[in-house]
């Protein structure tokens, strides 16, 4: 038997060692007060040093699937970690963006997490309350960036803010255009179309991959959202392709994941470029 006293002396001089993902924080905590006395917590991430104007403007990003990140107190989601836009919040700060990344209200983390709230009144207005929370503590513009399920978060928010809580412009990527009717759950059914994309009144760009196979985010169908923006400042319809997704079957529901053309595994940097440009109002390369 080994002596005990030498057994935990040498386990208390090993080195204490992190996962190198979770090295740094991810960004600045922040909570606020949202719906019904809940808390809704988001991490905010400044620029690159000396990529940005002062003050920057700032992307509230808004993630698909359930919505629910599990951000730690360091600000790093232990879930959704794929997700096309928490991948490329890097890439948005070094082109000068500060990101805030919003994670589910505390009343919405449990299986289904956003889901049907997502088109709910109260969902807008808790975002509005981030974007007021952001122009207090940054300044300069607020975008809202939302991806798949994440794009009717996007549209809600958009379509029913006034006023500072308002976003100045709008991003959506992978556009959740087709729902479920028949599914057990009733807001699988839910797209953007069911919100008044007529009212928009601020840029608008829209993202899409030519091989997304996910069902719900057909990259044809961007052009019928583009076709209702009819109040618009500005509005693009930009197609990316190649990339490393692979070409998962059509109802395959990987092909909805983050690690496929529809979360631009591989595209990032162009996907980003592409936000970038349109954000700054620049010419397309």
């Amino acid at each position: 038997m080994p002596n005990r006293a030498g057994l935990i002396l040498f386990l208390l001089l090993l080195p204490l060692t992190r996962n190198p993902a979770m090295a740094e924080p991810c960004g600045q905590v922040i909570g606020i007060v949202t719906h019904d006395a809940t808390t809704t917590r988001y991490v905010l991430s400044t620029p690159a040093d000396g990529a940005a104007a002062s003050p920057p403007t700032t992307l509230l990003l808004l993630p698909g699937g359930d919505g629910h990140l599990g951000l730690d107190d360091d600000g790093c989601p232990a879930l959704l970690a794929g997700n096309s836009l928490v991948r490329m919040q890097s890439l948005f700060q070094r082109d000068g963006f500060a990101t805030a990344l919003a994670d589910t209200p505390s009343d919405h983390a449990g299986e289904d997490g956003l889901k049907g709230f997502r088109i709910e009144r109260q969902h807008a207005e808790d975002l509005g309350g981030i974007i007021l929370d952001l122009r207090r503590r940054v300044g300069g513009a607020v975008w809202l960036l939302g991806t798949s399920r994440g794009t009717i978060s996007a549209v809600n928010a958009a379509s029913r803010l006034r006023g500072p809580a308002a976003p100045d412009g709008l991003v959506l990527t992978s556009v959740l255009t087709n729902g479920d009717a028949f599914a057990r759950k009733t807001w699988v059914a839910q797209t953007v179309f069911d919100l008044p994309l007529e009212t928009l009144a601020m840029p608008v760009l829209l993202v899409g991959h030519k091989d997304d196979r996910c069902i719900r985010s057909p990259p044809d169908m961007m052009a019928e959202v583009a076709a209702r923006l009819n109040h618009v400042t500005r509005r693009q319809v930009a197609v990316v392709a190649g990339g490393s997704g692979g070409s998962e079957s059509f109802r395959d529901i990987a092909s909805c994941r983050g690690q496929s053309p529809h979360g631009f595994f591989g595209q990032e940097d162009e996907v980003a470029a592409t936000i970038a440009r349109f954000i700054h109002d620049a010419p397309d390369r």
